[in-house]
């Protein structure tokens, strides 16, 4: 006996143009039953199997075309369906010709006297063509509003009865394309560090069985946390249940959908129509899920690499189930959503030095432009770029994406300044400028800028996350909650004696979003407080963040930030003075010019270094940074994001000279230092700002910490003096 498959075997039969049948469409085929459907036969034989006869003359060999024949109720017009093929798609020209070439026919029966009948039924046809599509428009209109899907098991039959994808079915192309599978085994033997490197290299780019095959090999490493992941065999019982034998259903939108569009790319209607099945079944197996507005895109990208729509489905799932916080894929919550967007914030405030003040400066959203960071990649960037992205993104998880966002905000942040006065909407023209990237820059070259930015370790952004995650649950944002406007910060009755309202709200544009959650709240002041550092420390100590700005006898504003409370000071007992701080402290001036100074470190919100072994000159590379638990600025206790890490230095104002460089695990950690006597900020190779105790005057040199030049003219008189806390429930309970 010959043991004869239904399916393909997926190992030797992925190519582009082949794509199993299920069962339930061989069913719907060749069983007859429910709607009739017109069909095309190669061969006679088939005809005969079938039970029906044919002409001699209808027998020849040809390519099966769906628009040569009466539609059913659901099916759109021939020049819709051609319309469905991309300019490059090789079925394009052939459904044209094919079509042209029924028409002529049709026409040349007619005119032989032959066709009376056939034109009776092609008018009826017509009609009925119109009407549906009528209908079909009408519908696609009300989508948004009732936030409905709509899947046509038709569109699911199409893809089997197009002969495009039938060419290749019966091929191993591992013998066609020898290379291709030698790639394959190196991939089936290379462990997770050699699989990130070939998918930097684009090693699997081509051609798209290899790229096929990577994707599912990489995803099916993914070992998740959770016992059960929804598999193959859950997707058709819930496929089956929710769409069964119907026609045409009607489901709701998933509510974690942000909106009812979903990306085509290079999928014809039948893959969108999958797409739509997807996201519906994912909705149904994951309800804790409510709010991923990427997932649409990333089903949509997936499918075109997977052998079939269960297929899809599962990889998506082995995706969503990977709870791992340093390697995470998707976000699944708004608030998890917004604190990624946080994130983002935090590191093109880095990365990325004069987009954010030239957003603030026109008085536009922040947070709204950066919201949509994850999708100016998956849903904005072309096919081929996203496509490459895809391939890095599977085998490195989250990082990746911070990282193509920040290279597609470097190139804009070029593109655009040459062209900020005729710019009104800063977030529609972040769109277009990513959906035209390919003016700018190829896809390696993009890959290639992403991977030279200096990004932040797994754990830092960690870090960094949860600290936004916790900002936002102070905000109001809860876990369960699936959309909340954040509101920003009105400076429009702001009051400064040092700053005016616009200059403020690009200082706050500066600092870490978790803090720009919250307003400005005066805590010291000289015209209030009096000129005295020891009264500085009474209104300041116990509250962190803090930003501190001076206004000189010159008319020059500048600053800096104070990312850990100054009580430090006093924690460690040694001889001179004592450097405590994160790397999110910064300086900046105002006037004349605007410009903040921050260096793009690893580190950002620790500090590797003992205070007892620092005294001594030893290395901080190989020490275990002590944890001190200070109130954290979103109200809970505060973890290992927010060490304060001292070193030793002397009391004297610093010298001329600059001292030698020190071994880059020590550079710029020198952050702030205080006493009785005087206040320093950065202490790296000179001081970026020092006070000293009657807060009469001060210098500034240019500093290694920050990367800073001199702050203003030397020496300088203060005219004013002012440190402003963060209106939280610290902030707001310590003050009063």
């Amino acid at each position: 006996m010959i043991h004869v498959s239904r399916a393909p075997d997926f190992s030797n039969c992925v190519g582009v143009n082949s794509m199993p049948m299920s069962d339930q469409d061989l069913g719907s085929v060749a069983g007859g039953e429910g709607r009739q459907r017109s069909h095309s036969y190669c061969t006679p034989e088939d005809s005969k199997n079938c039970g029906l006869e044919t002409p001699t003359e209808e027998t020849f060999t040809r390519p099966r075309s769906r628009s040569f024949y009466s539609y059913e109720q659901t099916e759109r017009n021939s020049e819709y369906d051609a319309g469905n093929f991309s300019r490059s798609s090789p079925l394009r020209q052939r459904v044209s010709s094919l079509i042209q070439y029924q028409v002529n026919k049709k026409e040349k029966r007619e005119g032989d006297g032959v066709g009376a009948g056939v034109g009776t039924k092609k008018t009826k046809s017509k009609r009925s063509k119109h009407s549906q599509i009528g209908d079909h428009y009408g519908s696609k209109g009300n989508l948004k509003p009732v936030c409905m899907m709509t899947i046509s098991e038709s569109d699911n039959w199409e893809i089997n009865s197009c002969s495009g994808m039938k060419y290749g079915q019966f091929v191993d192309w591992e013998k066609i394309d020898p290379e291709a599978a030698v790639r394959y085994q190196q991939i089936l033997h290379s462990d997770h560090q050699q699989l990130k490197t070939m998918g930097r290299e684009g090693f699997w780019a081509t051609p798209h069985t290899l790229r096929a095959k990577a994707y599912y090999h990489i995803i099916h490493s993914i070992n998740s946390s959770r016992c059960i992941i929804p598999d193959r065999n859950v997707y058709c019982e819930v496929s089956k249940t929710y769409f069964g034998e119907q026609k045409i259903s009607t489901h709701a939108v998933p509510e974690y959908m942000e909106a009812a569009e979903i990306p085509r790319y290079c999928l014809n209607k039948a893959g969108l129509n999958s797409v739509k099945k997807i996201l519906i079944c994912l909705g149904k197996c994951f309800p804790d899920m409510n709010f991923c507005p990427i997932l649409a895109e990333l089903v949509s990208l997936l499918l075109h690499f997977s052998e079939d729509e269960a297929e899809c489905f599962h990889s998506v799932s082995r995706l969503i189930c990977y709870k791992d916080p340093n390697k995470r894929y998707i976000d699944q919550t708004f608030l998890t959503y917004r604190a990624s967007c946080m994130t983002f914030g935090d590191l093109a405030n880095r990365c990325c030095r004069g987009i954010r003040k030239l957003i603030a400066s026109s008085h536009q959203n922040l947070f709204e432009f950066y919201s949509d960071w994850i999708m100016w990649i998956f849903a904005d960037l072309p096919f081929t770029y996203a496509i490459r992205v895809l391939d890095v993104y599977l085998s490195e998880g989250y990082k990746v994406l911070y990282r193509v966002a920040l290279a597609l905000l470097s190139l804009y942040k070029v593109s655009v300044s040459s062209r900020v006065a005729d710019v009104e909407d800063f977030r529609t023209d972040m769109k277009r400028f990513v959906q035209s990237v390919a003016r700018h820059c190829t896809a390696e070259n993009l890959l290639q800028r992403a991977f030279l930015i200096r990004m932040a370790t797994r754990r830092e952004l960690n870090l960094l996350f949860n600290a936004n995650v916790d900002a936002l649950m102070q905000k109001g944002v809860g876990t369960h909650q699936k959309r909340q406007s954040v509101e920003t910060v009105n400076f429009s009755s702001f009051s400064s004696c040092v700053v005016t309202g616009t200059e403020m709200r690009v200082v706050w544009a500066w600092i870490p979003e978790r803090f720009s959650l919250f307003s400005p709240v005066r805590l010291f002041s000289t015209a209030e407080h009096g000129r005295s550092l020891a009264s500085f420390y009474s209104h300041v100590e116990g509250l962190e963040p803090a930003v501190l700005i001076i206004k000189t006898m010159c008319e020059e504003v500048f600053g800096a930030f104070l990312s850990t409370d100054v009580i430090e000071r006093k924690k460690h007992d040694s001889e001179g003075l004592t450097y405590f701080g994160t790397g999110e402290c910064f300086v900046f001036t105002l006037r004349p010019s605007m410009e903040r100074y921050q260096q793009a470190m690893v580190n950002i919100m620790t500090r590797a270094a003992s205070p007892q072994m620092a005294r001594h000159g030893c290395s901080a590379s190989s020490l275990v940074p002590p944890i001190t638990a200070t109130p954290c600025p979103a109200g809970t206790p505060q973890d290992t994001g927010y060490l304060t890490i001292p070193f030793a230095a002397p009391s004297e104002r610093p010298t001329a000279t600059k001292e030698p460089r020190k071994p880059k695990e020590q550079e710029a950690s020198m952050f702030i230092a205080g006493s009785d006597s005087q206040l320093i900020i950065g202490g790296d190779g000179g001081t970026a700002l020092c006070l000293q105790e009657d807060l009469e005057a001060g210098y500034s040199e240019p500093c290694d910490t920050f990367k800073s030049t001199q702050l203003c003219k030397g020496h300088f008189k203060i005219q004013a003096l002012e440190v402003w806390g963060i209106q939280n429930s610290i902030s707001v309970s310590l003050s009063q």
